[in-house]
């Protein structure tokens, strides 16, 4: 049972890996979607968007034919409005929220609708933003963000918009974060981040400084007496590891590591196993897992120690895996991975049952005494991810278990330094990141201001 590479032609890899959502076929089928809009006072979609987006507004410019300004009014909101459009859980969100659910009807394509407008607008290159102009006989203020991911780009755009000269440092050749390296290849190509965030720059006044790691070729301390304020938008991208014999075996991956390389070295250099296991039940184990198939495995395998009801994938995700022919095993826990000649070839696993409610709300696995084996020749760990632990204590800034801790204002515990996004919260959507971003150029500005004012 080999890992290898190059298992399909690159035809195989063009149609595995083409657009799952596809986009309308044209003008016409966006405004008649559009037009089945009932433009809710007060409306839920909107209450469901992280970003606040006036999605009754935005349709309503789509049915209008007033694209510019729907892109604009999706922009405004959320500046990754196009990417977010392919990624987002939408179901769970503002499309879960459509009043047309409680009519057993199907919801508003909000998601395709958010698509056809910004899409638009990134091949037309409109500028619906501008870097505003310092007032004469007032200095320029600089601000440092570090990590370009949707947290980072949300706040430092907004940031622009407002007359603040922002330079990101990134530690990857490009930038983007998680939409770029961590997200299936057949939700959003790389090209696609690449555009996206070309755009989000393209208004003026922000710098992107690639293959800039922080605690690496720049320190906060440097950077907090070059810059009138700096924003920790550095995410988190360190896998959990899952403490079991056999981990350092070949042939045992990490999930995120799996997933980038597919994304930075194309789809025919990734090698991938005959009978592959994959551990979690998150949206990066179901990209790794629906990817390793696509990638040409046999058999794809999901281990998760408890049951669908707890997973927090989304049942759309687990479809996706369900309809590429990967099978789910519920209640079942790595225990051990066996080898020959340093090569995978063997998963034992613990049968768990479900006890009391730990701190997140779900029932918690307990260890049933019962084992059962899976032949495997590759296991990818997608176990969640931990933040970057020995990177925010070497900062000094204040944290818990690794996760930065802020105030109501996305204050650290240092002077004129600002966190948010998942390097706070511990991961969650990308649609939070952005707004985690807003959240801090606000902060940011206030800030300043107060700080001219003395």
């Amino acid at each position: 049972m080999p890992i290898i590479n190059n298992r399909l032609t690159q035809e195989q890899y063009e149609a595995n890996f083409a657009d799952i959502h596809p986009p309308f076929e044209n003008k016409t089928a966006a405004q008649l979607e559009a037009s089945r809009c009932l433009f809710c006072y007060d409306a839920p979609c909107t209450k469901s968007c992280p970003t606040h987006i006036d999605v009754p507004k935005f349709i309503k410019q789509i049915a209008t034919e007033n694209i510019k300004g729907s892109a604009k009014t999706i922009f405004s909101s959320n500046i990754m409005g196009a990417g977010c459009s392919k990624v987002c859980p939408v179901e769970k969100l503002c499309e879960g929220s459509c009043v047309f659910n409680l009519l057993n009807e199907p919801p508003i394509p909000i998601a395709k609708l958010q698509r056809y407008s910004t899409e638009i607008a990134m091949k037309e290159n409109w500028k619906l933003f501008e870097h505003r102009k310092a007032p004469l006989g007032v200095g320029v203020k600089k601000v440092a963000v570090v990590g370009a991911g949707p947290a980072g780009l949300s706040c430092a755009h907004l940031l622009s918009r407002e007359g603040i000269d922002v330079t990101i440092y990134e530690k990857e050749s490009k930038g983007g974060g998680l939409m770029t390296y961590g997200i299936a290849a057949y939700k959003v190509t790389p090209q696609f981040c690449e555009d996206e965030v070309n755009y989000i720059i393209s208004l003026g006044g922000i710098e992107i400084k690639y293959n800039q790691e922080l605690g690496k070729d720049i320190s906060l301390a440097q950077l907090k007496k070059e810059y009138d304020a700096v924003y920790l938008g550095i995410g988190v991208g360190v896998a959990r590891q899952l403490d079991i014999p056999g981990e350092k075996l070949e042939g045992v991956v990490d999930a995120i590591k799996f997933i980038y390389d597919i994304r930075a070295n194309g789809y025919s250099s990734v090698p991938v196993g005959d009978k592959v296991a994959v551990i979690g039940m998150g949206m990066t184990a179901i990209d790794a897992a629906t990817q390793a198939k696509r990638l040409g495995a046999k058999e794809v395998t999901m281990l998760y120690r408890r049951t669908e009801a707890e997973m927090s994938c989304t049942k759309h995700e687990l479809d996706i895996a369900m309809l590429d022919g990967c099978e789910i095993i519920w209640l079942a826990a790595p225990k051990k991975i066996k080898g020959s000649a340093g090569k995978v070839k063997q998963l034992v696993c613990s049968k768990m049952k479900l006890g009391e409610p730990d701190a997140s709300g779900r029932r918690s696995p307990v260890d049933t005494g019962e084992t059962f084996s899976l032949d495997v020749d590759m296991v990818i760990k997608a176990a969640g991810q931990v933040p970057f632990e020995n990177l925010v204590k070497k900062s000094r800034l204040d944290n818990k278990n690794g996760k930065i801790v802020i105030n109501d204002n996305c204050a650290t515990n240092i002077k004129g330094v600002f966190a948010g996004g998942d390097a706070v919260n511990g991961g969650k959507e990308v649609v939070d990141a952005v707004q985690a971003g807003k959240d801090g150029a606000a902060a940011i500005l206030k800030y300043i201001t107060r700080k001219d004012a003395k």
